[in-house]
């Protein structure tokens, strides 16, 4: 299939008018200008936008699934949601939990990908939000079940996954979070997150090898003059990246617009979203805790802002609504998180060889169409 008269994104250039090939799954001959090729199967895409498909490595649920809820059909479901809002690939993001149900829960979503089919999202691996967090900085996450470091649990829980533990969050002043990223590191991508971490401290777990920070200025001490803590350490150094809730509620537009200055090229957007994701308001379960959704928002019983409750398509019209340049938010949504969750070689870029995931939607992100490849 032949698509013309597009004005394609691709990251540094920016929109420009071309065309595009799809052959066996994959984008080829992508031109621009009017050098279009003749013959077969066209479709004209009427001048409007096409970006590249969305990519989410923080989604713990939505349509009423959660990652945690030991089921594969349940990861369909939120497959199937998320491809119709963009998302062509995403982390199922496991929240603090048992021994027993993180290891079920690998060992399901390990197995073959349940989620094949051109109509639904594809999941790059897993990622470990808990269970080596913060007591005093949970947010959402269930006390009960957090623990310091270990790991040889880590390594059972990857090997029950199939390898495919993406990212494992971490709060580095927990006792034995040194070795933890040291060893870690070598497999899969340590983010610093859900902790009390100051200055000094962020800075040695960045120097052992974590390159990524969770849900920027949420759960953990925020930028003090004469103490920059997380933040301020992870935005000196080139090779961290940082993820950002842009609901419109968790952070400020202001915090958001310095979220990109402090750290250009190098912000993921995020959903976090929970299973209250494309429902209507009422109460939710998420970690063995009720959460109540009101007005696009979650909460626990307390009155905590748990995670929320709106996708990733939502969060990219929110930054580009906030003031931030549209092509820094698509790369924000698209290819720097594939870069984070190791997938950078193959999607979040409409170019030759890439995987055909892609959104045509109006100059202003309005009725998106979305087009996955089979390619898994």
């Amino acid at each position: 299939m032949r698509y013309t008269n597009a004005l394609i994104y691709r990251s540094g250039t920016g929109f420009r008018r071309g065309s595009f090939e799809v052959r066996d799954g994959r984008f080829s001959q992508v031109r621009f200008g009017d050098d279009m090729p003749d013959g077969g199967e066209t479709t004209d895409l009427g001048g409007r936008y096409v970006i590249p498909g969305l990519v989410d490595i923080h989604i713990h649920g939505c349509a009423g699934a959660d990652c945690l809820d030991e089921d594969a059909g349940g990861l369909s479901d939120m497959a199937a949601y998320l491809a119709s809002r963009g998302v062509t690939s995403f982390l199922p993001t496991l929240a603090s939990a048992s021994k027993d149900v993180l290891e079920r829960v690998c060992e399901t979503a390990g197995s073959p990908d349940h989620t094949s089919g051109a109509a639904r999202s594809r999941i790059l691996g897993l990622r470990m939000e808990g269970p080596y967090l913060s007591p005093d900085r949970k947010g959402s996450q269930n006390l009960d079940n957090l623990c310091k470091p270990n790991i040889e649990q880590f390594r059972r829980l990857n090997e029950l996954a199939g390898g495919q533990i993406r990212i494992v969050d971490i709060a580095p002043e927990l006792d034995g979070a040194d070795a933890f990223i040291r060893e870690v590191s070598q497999i899969s991508r340590v983010a610093v997150g859900h902790t009390t971490a100051d200055h000094e401290t962020a800075a040695a777990a960045f120097e052992a090898g974590a390159s990524h920070v969770t849900h920027l200025y949420n759960a953990m001490p925020g930028v003090h003059h004469r103490e920059p803590g997380v933040i301020g350490a992870a935005s000196e150094l080139e090779y961290v990246t940082a993820e950002i809730i842009c609901d419109g509620i968790h952070v400020h537009p202001g915090a958001v617009r310095m979220a990109f200055k402090l750290f250009p090229g190098r912000i993921c957007l995020i959903s976090d979203s929970l299973r209250c994701c494309g429902m209507p308001d009422g109460e939710y379960e998420f970690g063995g805790q009720t959460v109540r959704k009101d007005s696009g928002a979650a909460y626990l019983a307390d009155g905590t802002l748990a995670g929320s409750a709106v996708d990733l398509w939502q969060c990219l019209c929110n930054a580009v609504s906030f003031g931030i340049d549209i092509g820094d938010a698509v790369d924000a949504a698209t290819i720097t998180p594939a870069m984070v969750a190791g997938a950078g070689d193959r999607i979040g870029m409409i170019s030759d060889g890439y995987y055909a995931d892609f959104v045509v939607c109006g100059r202003d992100l309005s009725c998106p169409e979305v087009y996955i490849s089979r390619l898994r």
